[in-house]
C-alpha cells in the first residue's frame, strides 16, 4: 500500500545578503513572502522517494552531495532516494555562481542543511496510508523566449516586431499535472503540482520572494487549509513568463504578472482536485541513473578575449554587463572543468499509480520535456528541472547553433551538444522499465 508523509518549513535568508540574479547586484532588504521547503515522502515498503521542493534558484550539486546522507537519515530512506529541487525563483539567496563579484551565501547553505533535515524528519513522522488522486490540465503561464533573426543568430528575448525577426526557436508546454495524497480520514496529506515557466516576476528586486509558486501555494492553502504543496518546475530553460508574440505583458507591473500566473496555477490545481481520478492502492516505484556527460569547453581564443575584457573592465573601461557575464562564465567554465570536462547528470523516474515523474538537474529546453512526455508509457507524465543538483541550461541543437545566452558555452551552459537527447533516452528507458 502506498504511504506518504509531508511537511513544510520556512527557509528565508538573512537580510542584507545578496539576491540571486545573473545581471543584478541587489541585496535582500525585506521578505515580501516566505521562502519554503515543502517535502513529500512516498513509499510502499520496497521503494521510497523523498521529494523536497525549495523556493530557491537551485539546490547546488555540491550541496546535494554533502547533505543528502543526513537528509536521508532524517527521513529513514537511502541517500539516493532523496531528490532536492529548486523552484527557480530569482528572488532567493545567491546560491549559483552566475555573477562576477557576487558571493555565494555559504552561511545560508549551512542553515539550509539543518532545515532540510528538520522537514525530512517531520515528513517521516507524518507517514500514513494514502490514496492517490491526480489530474492533468492546462496553465498558459510559460512561452518560448528564444528569438531567431534573419542573420542566423538567436537571442534570449527580443523585439519580435522587428523586420529581422524570423520566428521563435522552440515550443511551449502549457500542460499542468497535479497529484493529491489523501489519508483514510479523507484529509489531504499533500499536493504536488507541475507546470513550466520562469519564476522571474521580481527579477532584480531587493527582497526575498517565492514568486508565483509561493503565491499559488498561499491561494491553495486559503482554500484547503495548511497543506504542504510541492511545486516542481518543468523543462523551462527556454521559457519566459510573457508571450513575446502577443501582448507580451505590456502595461503589466510585477505584482500583476505575479497574480496572473499564481491565480492560473492555483485555479487549475483546484479544478483538477474537484475532478480528480482516485486510486486506493496506487503502485509505486523509483529508479535513477547517473549519466557521465561530456562538457563543452570554450576555445583558447574565447578565453583570451574574456581575460582581456574583464581586465579592461577592472581598469575602468565600460563594457556591457552581458559581455562581462559571458566573459566571466567562460573563464569559470574553464577553471572548474578544464582538467576534467565531465559532469554528472542524475535522472530519476518515479511511478505513482498511473502517473510518472521524471527529474533531472538542468534548465532543460522545452522540446526535451515534450519528448519525454511523448515517449512515456504513463497516462500522465510530469518532467521536473533543476532537481538532484544543478547543471545549467541544456539547449537543443538549434539553440546551440543559434548561440547567444543559454546557447553559447559558459559555466551554466556547459553540457555536450547531445546532452538533452541523452537525458530523453535515459528517462524514456527508465519509465518503460517501471511500466
Amino acid at each position: 500500500m502506498l504511504k506518504a508523509g509531508a511537511a513544510s518549513i520556512v527557509i528565508n535568508g538573512e537580510l542584507g545578503a545578496p539576491i540571486q540574479g545573473a545581471t543584478v547586484s541587489q541585496v535582500a532588504n525585506s521578505v515580501r513572502d516566505d521562502l519554503e521547503a515543502n517535502a513529500l515522502l512516498l513509499g510502499d515498503g520496497t521503494s521510497h522517494a523523498l521529494i523536497i521542493s525549495c523556493d530557491l534558484a537551485a539546490v547546488p550539486s555540491a550541496f546535494v552531495e554533502d547533505t543528502r546522507a543526513a537528509v536521508a537519515d532524517a527521513a529513514g530512506v537511502m541517500p539516493r532516494d532523496v531528490v532536492m529541487a529548486g523552484t527557480h525563483t530569482h528572488s532567493g539567496p545567491s546560491l549559483i555562481s552566475t555573477s562576477r563579484g557576487k558571493p555565494i551565501d555559504t552561511a545560508y547553505l549551512e542553515r539550509l542543511s539543518q532545515w532540510l533535515c528538520d522537514v525530512a524528519r517531520e515528513a517521516r513522522s507524518s507517514v500514513r496510508p494514502v490514496r492517490l488522486g491526480w489530474g492533468s490540465g492546462t496553465t498558459r503561464i510559460g512561452y518560448n523566449r528564444r528569438c531567431c533573426w534573419s542573420d542566423g543568430s538567436h537571442t534570449m528575448h527580443g523585439d519580435t516586431a522587428r523586420r529581422e525577426f524570423t520566428g521563435l526557436e522552440g515550443p511551449d508546454d502549457h500542460a499542468h499535472l497535479a497529484l493529491f495524497l489523501e489519508d483514510q480520514d479523507g484529509q489531504l496529506v499533500a499536493i504536488l503540482h507541475n507546470s513550466t515557466s520562469h519564476p522571474t516576476c521580481f527579477y532584480g528586486a531587493d527582497f526575498y520572494s517565492a514568486d508565483f509558486p509561493g503565491v499559488s501555494r498561499r491561494f491553495l492553502r486559503e482554500a484547503l487549509g495548511p497543506v504542504p504543496v510541492v511545486f516542481l518546475n518543468g523543462a523551462f530553460g527556454d521559457i519566459a513568463n510573457v508571450n513575446l508574440l502577443g501582448h507580451g505583458g505590456k502595461g503589466e507591473n510585477r505584482e500583476q504578472k505575479l497574480l496572473r500566473k499564481s491565480h492560473v496555477v492555483a485555479g487549475e490545481t483546484l479544478r483538477l482536485l474537484h475532478e480528480a481520478t482516485w486510486c486506493d492502492d496506487a503502485a509505486f516505484a523509483h529508479v535513477f541513473e547517473d549519466i557521465a556527460m561530456p562538457v563543452r569547453l570554450p576555445t583558447t581564443a574565447r578565453l583570451e578575449k574574456a581575460q582581456t575584457l574583464l581586465a579592461e573592465a577592472d581598469a575602468g573601461v565600460k563594457h556591457p554587463i552581458w559581455d562581462q557575464l559571458f566573459a566571466y562564465g567562460a573563464l569559470l567554465l574553464q577553471e572548474e572543468f578544464g582538467a576534467n570536462p565531465v559532469d554528472t547528470i542524475p535522472v530519476h523516474a518515479l511511478r505513482i499509480g498511473d502517473v510518472a515523474l521524471v527529474t533531472q538537474p538542468c534548465e532543460l529546453f522545452c522540446q526535451f520535456g515534450l519528448d519525454i512526455k511523448r515517449r512515456s508509457p504513463a497516462r500522465a507524465t510530469g518532467v521536473c528541472g533543476i532537481a538532484d543538483g544543478y547543471s545549467g541550461y541544456c539547449p537543443t541543437i538549434p539553440g546551440i547553433l543559434g548561440g547567444g545566452y543559454s546557447g553559447e558555452p559558459i559555466h551554466w551552459t556547459r553540457l555536450a551538444e547531445d546532452a538533452g537527447y541523452r537525458i530523453v533516452e535515459t528517462a524514456s528507458r527508465l519509465l518503460h522499465e517501471l511500466w
